[in-house]
This record gives C-alpha cells, structure tokens and sequence, in this order.
C-alpha cells in the first residue's frame, strides 16, 4: 500500500467519530482479533489520517472497553476469560435489574426500546447475525437510559463495550435458538408494561444469566479445541 493511500473509508461525518466506529465494528466483527495490537502508525496508515486523529481514537476505543493498554504499551484488543465475563456480568445485571425495576415502578415502556424489540425480531427472521447483536445492545441501552439517571447511564456505557465485544468475538447468540433472545426480551418489556418490578427484574436477571452462562460455554468449548493432544493417551 502507498504512502497515503486508505484501504478503508469513512463515513461523512466527524472524523474521530467515523474513525472510532469504523475501528469499534472492526474490533466487535472479529477482523481485528483478540490479543492483536493496534498502533496509532497502523491506524494512521490503513485510514490515511493524522496520528493525533489516530490516538484520540485508540484512547475513546481504550475507555470503551474495546481496547486495553497499560502504561507505555501498544494497544490490544482484550480476550477476557471466564472470570472477568462473570465479573462483567455481575455489574451489567446490577445496573440493569434497577434500571427495570424502576421503569416498571413508572409502567413506562421507552418507545426505543419498542424499536430495538422489532429490529431484534426482524434480524431474527432475516438471520442477520451481526444486526441482532446491535440490536440487542440497543435494546439494554434504551431500558437504562429511559430511566433518566446520567449516572447510571454513565455507569452502563463503561461496561457495554466489554459487552458488545464478548457477543461479537465469541458469537454466543449462534449457540441458541434465534427467536430465545427475543422472547426474553418480550417478557421484560411486557413485565414493565404491567407494573411488575419484581418479574421484571427476574426476567431481566435470567436472560443476563442465559447470555452469560452462553459465554462461558463458548469460551470453554474454544479453550478445548486449542488444547495439544495428548500423547499416549
């Protein structure tokens, strides 16, 4: 590749904005993979743009989750093990059980999550993979921040980086029935619409379960397969 010529495109927009989302949907479609390091002068030179515009967006895709870097070390892109997805499904339950529990306590059911639902379910019928998984993230996100709390919010968007990565790397979703996911779904939102916090938050804490226990199966299965045979056995 020349000096200056991009092998990608963005999208009119901001720049570090179109950068940032170019890179995240490299990073969560598995075209960058776990463990890779990712270097400004990469970045610069597969985009063609200045390596500040480069760092900025290393350091947005770093607080995001999809990134990790320790102090004077290149980027990379994390491959979390089986604690640190109990640990990530621990606080993802945490914020969003309340975030139910209160919308049903209101009876309010935020219209995009009613959007995401027919996305999630559309995806579903077209076996659209990648947009269930989008979908998905926005039906969670909507429910907390319907509630209206910039700090729980706040809170939720540290974590959904780290949650969307999982999702996209090991493909979780694959593993059950396409219409599971929305069905749960469907059980929270008409939770909510009655006023039932309690159900509710238990529909939201088995599906979170679900997802994880997924998670953790994959990765397990993927941990196996890597495994040397074993000799004289």
């Amino acid at each position: 590749m020349s000096a200056g010529t991009s092998r990608f495109t963005l999208a009119p927009s901001s720049m570090i904005d179109a950068l940032y989302e170019s890179m995240r949907q490299r990073i969560i479609n598995g075209e960058i993979a776990a463990g890779e390091k990712v270097t400004e002068a990469r970045v610069a030179g597969e985009y063609a743009v200045a390596r500040p515009t480069a760092k900025a967006c290393l350091e947005r895709l770093t607080a995001a989750g999809l990134l990790q870097r320790t102090a004077h070390r290149t980027a990379v892109v994390p491959e979390l093990g089986v604690a640190e997805i109990l640990d990530l499904y621990f606080a993802r339950d945490s914020i969003e059980r309340r975030a139910v529990q209160r919308l049903a306590e209101l009876g309010t059911v935020p219209d995009e999550a009613r959007g995401a639902q027919e996305n999630i379910e559309r995806a579903v019928a077209d076996k659209d993979f990648a947009h269930q998984v989008e979908a998905d993230i926005a039906f969670h996100t909507s429910l907390v921040d319907a509630v209206g709390s910039k700090r729980l919010s706040r809170m939720h968007e540290l974590i959904m980086g780290e949650v969307h990565l999982t999702m996209g790397q090991f493909q979780a979703h694959r593993t059950t029935d396409p219409h599971t996911v929305a069905a749960e779904h469907g059980a929270i939102l008409a939770a909510i619409e009655t006023g039932d916090p309690a159900a509710a938050a238990d529909h939201l804490s088995d599906h979170l379960r679900a997802a994880r226990d997924r998670l953790v199966a994959r990765l397990a299965r993927d941990e196996r397969q890597q495994e040397p045979p074993r000799v004289g056995v």
